[in-house]
């Protein structure tokens, strides 16, 4: 028991929903979830959007998340019920002794400030040491964390680091108090998977480096496994299956876990290529201002009803290049050629029917609709937009939509805060489909999801292509999604394009540098995978 840190029982989580033209109703989203964890260890909480992870992680923090009410159970924290202490007491824990961080590093911190004084704030507000005390333990902090600089890490501006490095810091702060327990909210989820790699070693280094115990929260059962001790499987609010990584991973004994160990197994036959493709770019310059050159001579091609992937790292133009395809960044040098014509540079010289055939589905889809309109309303719009339907025939077309992304009529009043991730994504790929475009940018649409989820929007993708004959360009850091959705592959570093061709070709040796590092870099289903890929690097590193 004297090793016992957080002991929970029993957790019951409430929240109130308001269905429109109904009365508001109670829904139980965790159902009775019981776990312990002991000091020094980790526990990772891992399911499906909806599972209830971020909810019971902030519950150990005796917090309800976005009104959710926690109504039965106890969590013990060193002995003490926190969900039945004052909230002074609370107040007191949190940023002393239980710490938070969140998937988005960015978002977390205020621009305004250097990096320094946000991250010993709490630790000097909750008096564990003095200013000059907390510093100098940033500063060893930094070092551990594996930053740049340790002792001049602290005096820049969340602005002038990377995303990997803005994400170590948050950890920084979280561990700068010398909290018995952490919660990390899936930490590298936003991250491409060479950063991704270089933050969980960081991770957990630093955590067997202070012996802080630790919550982490994810959908990413590769990931979790490199770092945890137990992992507590979710799925509906309840608990699927709990016990060491290694039964977990190797025998698990429910379907639901086999399915997560199991997932994204399939790879899409590779079609031929076609002489006349629907889109190319050629020799493409691109800039940031009148000096902040982004793009560096890219070039490739997609044929007509083929998904062409666009892979590298954060920073390496990706979503750049597909800033120029869209007219929303005029190309200095070069060409877009679409559909036989060329493209105007800007998007506002470009005619209504360019617009039509060309159409995004973005990332985050919590910020891509308008929490305001219905799902009618949102895949409504393109259709009066491009093809003046209006009333009945409008609505129509809005239900055969629905069906065609496997949601159905009974969404179509609904709200975005009342989909879950998948299927607010599924909305979005529907209001491109209402434009009945040639060709869809898909800028990481996936990342952001759970496996499974994942799994069913490319299947739909897949199957969409098959039905209309559209085409994708996939924006992506995700080597399985690669794998499952590709026909071609541009691998792109830098502002420039390293490698490009069918993907086979692209993914067979012999690999250049970049393309070798982002392939040794994807997670596996394996325990021990995390320390044999930082061994390889530093061997490969001494050999250079």
């Amino acid at each position: 028991m004297s090793d016992r840190l957080l002991d929970v029982k029993d957790l019951r989580i409430e929240a109130t929903v308001y269905p429109p033209g109904e009365t508001p109703k109670d829904i139980v989203i965790v159902h009775g979830v019981s776990f312990t964890l002991e000091k020094g260890k980790v526990l990772g909480l891992i399911g499906e959007s909806g599972a209830g992870k971020s909810t019971i992680g902030l519950a150990s923090m005796a917090y309800g998340r976005g009104g959710c009410r926690i109504t039965g159970g106890t969590a013990h924290f060193n002995g003490e019920d926190i969900l039945a202490a004052s909230k002074a007491r609370v107040r007191d824990l949190r940023g002393s002794k239980i710490c938070y961080v969140a998937q988005s590093a960015a978002a977390a911190f205020n621009p305004a400030h250097r990096l320094g004084d946000q991250i010993v704030e709490a630790t000097v507000l909750h008096g564990v040491s003095s200013r000059a005390e907390a510093m100098e333990r940033a500063d060893h902090l930094f070092e551990i964390l594996g930053l740049p600089n340790p002792k001049e890490f602290g005096q820049r501006y969340p602005h002038q680091v990377s995303g990997g490095q803005l994400q170590r810091a948050m950890t920084a702060m979280a561990l700068c108090s010398q909290p018995d327990l952490i919660v990390f909210d899936e930490p590298t989820t936003a991250l491409d998977v060479t950063t991704q790699i270089d933050v969980l070693a960081a991770i957990k280094h630093a955590i067997e480096e202070t012996g802080t115990a630790a919550l982490y929260i994810t959908h990413d059962l590769a990931v979790v496994a490199q770092v945890s001790d137990d992992i507590m499987v979710l799925r509906h609010g309840k608990t699927v299956e709990y016990g060491p990584v290694a039964q977990i991973i190797e025998t698990p004994q429910e379907d639901y876990t086999r399915e997560l160990v199991s997932v994204r197994s399939n790879i899409k036959p590779e079609a031929e290529d076609q002489t006349q493709p629907l889109l190319t770019i050629e020799n493409i310059d691109a800039a940031y201002g009148n000096s902040l050159q982004v793009l560096f001579d890219v070039s490739f091609h997609l044929p007509k009803g083929q998904t062409l992937a666009v892979v590298g790292e954060s920073g390496s133009g990706k979503s750049t290049t597909a800033r120029v395809i869209t007219g929303l960044l005029p190309q200095r040098n070069g060409r877009v050629t679409f559909d036989g014509r060329d493209l105007a540079p800007r998007l506002a010289d470009r005619p209504r029917e360019d617009l039509r055939a060309l159409q995004m589905i973005y990332q985050m889809a919590d910020v891509a609709m308008n929490p305001r309109h219905t799902v009618r309303d949102i895949i409504g719009r393109p259709l009066t937009f491009y093809f003046g339907l209006r009333g009945r025939e409008k609505e129509k077309r809005v239900i055969e939509l629905l069906d065609q992304i496997e949601m159905g009529e009974s969404f179509i009043d609904r709200y975005p805060a009342e989909l879950s991730g998948g299927q607010k994504q599924r909305v979005c790929i529907a209001r491109s489909l209402a434009a009945d475009p040639k060709l869809i940018i898909c800028d990481e649409p996936t990342s952001a999801l759970d496996p499974l989820v994942a799994e069913d929007i490319l299947k739909l993708l897949m199957n969409l292509q098959k039905e209309t004959d559209v085409s994708y360009l996939f924006i992506t850091h995700d080597i399985a999604t690669v794998r499952a959705i590709a026909d071609s592959i541009a691998v792109m570093y830098q502002g420039r394009l390293v490698r490009f061709g069918p993907k086979s070709q692209v993914l067979s040796p012999p690999f250049d540098d970049y393309t070798d590092l982002l392939l040794k870099s994807v997670p596996e289903m394996e325990l021990g995978w995390l320390e044999k890929a930082l061994v390889e690097r530093k061997m490969e590193a001494a050999g250079n």
